[in-house]
């Protein structure tokens, strides 16, 4: 399978309704052209896991604006005032969990567990609702693990078959989604033959790949 499309093609795997797993921290790693294409096409009903809704003007933030998104998961939503109107009036559900509880939730379903155990939000509004246990005198919460239809990440560099390497931070969530979803885009910034990527820097192997797109960066 040729696994590099277009912006259009890729856009058609991805429907009202979905749930969506944005990789990026306040926009870097962030794929924008594939959000710009949602934005511009208005697949909407949304349910969107990410570490943060970035800014009003950038990244997943744009999918806030334009009211496409009906449920957030996400860790901070401080940048982008927006997101806390729509919560406040009622436009939006917001699911607000510690940022390192949210990488192990989305770790977990990459690896088929049944779900992870935390202290973090012990005596706080995140415990309320959900399963505690208790191991040596000590309570955890029980987290579920966090999973989607659909993750679109961005990668640095990729090969043909869809071998991919994050560039320093930008490598944020986009390995632990990529594994946590059962379809992935990758937007990409450059593209190059198989056996030019050392295998060292590969941080998500191709075979969890399934489409890849050219970012506005891409030279390949």
């Amino acid at each position: 399978m040729q696994k590099v499309k277009t912006v259009e093609e890729a856009l058609t795997y991805i429907n009202d309704g979905m749930s969506l797993m944005i990789g990026g921290f306040l926009g870097v790693g962030t794929p924008d052209v594939m959000i710009d294409a949602l934005v511009a096409k208005g697949t909407n009903n949304l349910e969107i896991i990410c570490n943060d809704t970035s800014f009003v003007d950038k990244g997943i933030g744009k999918l806030i604006v334009s009211k496409q998104v009906r449920k957030v998961v996400t860790s901070h939503i401080g940048t982008n005032a927006e997101t806390g109107r729509q919560m406040n009036a009622g436009e939006i559900e917001v699911v607000l969990s510690p940022q390192g509880t949210i990488a192990e939730q989305v770790r977990a379903a990459g690896a088929g567990l049944g779900g992870v155990i935390t202290p973090t939000g012990i005596g706080t509004v995140v415990e309320e609702g959900k399963q505690k246990i208790v191991i040596d005198d000590k309570e955890f919460l029980v987290e579920k693990p966090l999973k989607a239809d659909v993750a679109l990440i961005r990668c640095n560099k990729a090969d043909t078959k869809g071998n991919l390497y994050y560039d320093k931070a930008a490598r944020n969530f986009n390995p632990l989604m990529a594994m946590a979803a059962d379809f992935v885009i990758a937007e990409v910034d450059e593209i190059v033959e198989v056996g030019e990527i050392d295998p060292h820097l590969v941080h998500t192997p191709g075979l969890f790949v399934n489409v890849m797109v050219k970012g506005a960066k891409c030279n390949g």
